[in-house]
């Protein structure tokens, strides 16, 4: 027991070294297995105990950034069930997580446009369960049909992404200022679902 363990233990010495040493200036593919290894205080021969390669441990890597966020964007839907607003909480809470997991958003950024195809494929995943996730909360909860439902959550998830990469480096007042405009944006695209999802009621495009 001990030693499955100290294994978890090491495992996660290397997961966090690695995040810590994707900022502003590095993306995962200029990080060496040397490095990781050193930052995380064991021998580089120790690395291969825990993950194939450098590719294995960036999978892993984006696995663990896409699921804190969506674990976080639960429970903000949960306090939004508890009488939240939907598009504020939500993204307040997507603002929160981009300041204080900023080089974990950033390998999601980076690798959704990257070189590697396998990494690429990984970060397509994640967006899609966010849009699938959301796609079944809006159906859930306005009434809209599955279908709309989900091209609403994929416009919204697409447009939160794309307004992460603009404030990841921003101040606070800028961040802001984009906070305010996204919310603003997204109750554009959930006023037009729902008078679409009306329209398309009474008379066929």
């Amino acid at each position: 027991m001990r030693r499955q363990q100290q294994k978890l233990k090491t495992r996660r010495a290397i997961i966090d070294a690695a995040f810590n040493l994707l900022d502003e200036q590095r993306s995962l593919s200029s990080v060496s297995l040397r490095e990781i290894a050193r930052a995380a205080g064991i021998a580089p021969t120790s690395f291969y105990r825990h993950f194939k390669d450098i590719d294995e441990l960036g999978l892993t890597l984006v696995d663990e950034a896409g699921l804190a966020l969506r674990q976080l964007m639960r429970q903000a839907r949960s306090r939004i069930d508890a009488g939240g607003g939907v598009i504020t909480t939500s993204v307040n809470t997507f603002m929160e997580f981009v300041v204080a997991n900023s080089n974990e958003f950033r390998l999601l950024l980076r690798e959704h446009s990257g070189t590697s195809p396998a990494f690429r494929a990984a970060v397509l995943r994640e967006i899609q369960h966010f849009i699938e996730e959301l796609s079944d909360y809006t159906a859930n909860h306005t009434g809209l049909s599955r279908n709309l439902a989900s091209l609403q959550a994929e416009a919204m998830v697409k447009l939160v992404f794309s307004a992460g990469a603009e404030v990841i480096d921003a101040s606070s007042a800028q961040r802001d200022v984009q906070a305010q405009r996204l919310i603003q944006q997204l109750r554009i695209i959930a006023k037009g679902a729902s008078f679409y999802a009306g329209k398309s009621q009474h008379a066929p495009e």
